[in-house]
């Protein structure tokens, strides 16, 4: 064993055991004799395990070492190669899964006051509308963006455009589909966040020409909005989303939900 090699050469049994991660006490019971085939396997394996996770720089999980100690002639299950680690407290870094941030308040456009903090629950359609961007995920780490205004009374998406991108046109496009759908009074409130896209000029200008007054959450408050982001996880949920083969297909199956989830009350 490595070990009996090692402590041969002068190193202490404490800081070999703790090195190569063997507990004293199987050290001991395998230099008596007492340790099963099974224990003895996993002392074996305990070095090379660790070896492998830190060559690869604490990227490796069981799977992969699985794999590696197969290439080298080691055949052994996931299951024993994830106790072994537990045993030795070894875990792989996770890496994020990248999500983009569909709002960006570090602008220089300024902001509308919260017109919903103190008002009552809207009571009719067309009283106040809602809203916001979300991403579609597709494959080879691209995304699609979907904006949607949403009536706030009937929860019912009133006009949606999606885009390769997050600029004020995409935005602009939705509110225009809802105002074309829906005959409005001046005095209806738009909501959204405070992103750029629906502090920009083009935006405010068209909301004006309609009468609409626009309201938007305040600064770092995520439950200001929380109304469009339930939809949104209620979508997403029922769409079963994760992620598209292409655009193409996402952009099939995405309106389709649309407009049967609620396209105009």
């Amino acid at each position: 064993m490595v070990i009996a090699q090692l402590q041969t050469d002068g190193f202490g049994i404490e800081s070999l055991c703790q090195s190569l991660g063997v507990s004293r006490s199987a050290w001991y019971a395998w230099q008596s004799g007492a340790a099963s085939p099974r224990r003895l396997q996993d002392n074996q394996l305990r070095p090379v395990v660790r070896e492998i996770f830190f060559d690869h720089r604490r990227r490796y999980g069981a799977r992969r070492i699985v794999a590696e100690l197969a290439d080298r002639g080691v055949e052994t299950s996931r299951r024993r190669v994830r106790r072994l680690m537990k045993e030795m407290q070894l875990v792989a870094i996770q890496p994020r899964s990248f999500k983009p941030r569909t709002t960006d308040s570090q602008h220089t456009l300024g902001y509308s006051p919260n017109l919903l903090l103190d008002a009552p629950p809207p009571n009719h359609i067309n009283q106040v509308w809602v809203g916001d961007i979300t991403y579609v995920p597709l494959a080879n780490s691209e995304f699609l963006y979907l904006a949607v205004v949403l009536d706030l009374f009937s929860r019912r998406i009133v006009g949606w455009e999606m885009q390769n991108h997050m600029q004020e046109s995409l935005v602009l496009a939705a509110l225009q589909m809802a105002l074309s759908c829906r005959k409005i009074k001046a005095g209806v409130i738009h909501h959204s966040d405070r992103g750029g896209q629906y502090a920009g000029l083009r935006y405010r200008d068209r909301l004006a020409k309609v009468g609409m007054l626009q309201s938007m959450s305040r600064a770092d408050n995520c439950y200001d909005n929380a109304f469009m982001e339930s939809s949104f996880g209620t979508m997403k949920t029922e769409l079963e989303m994760k992620v598209y083969e292409n655009e193409a297909i996402a952009r099939k199956e995405i309106p389709c939900y649309i407009r049967y989830y609620s396209f105009a009350a």
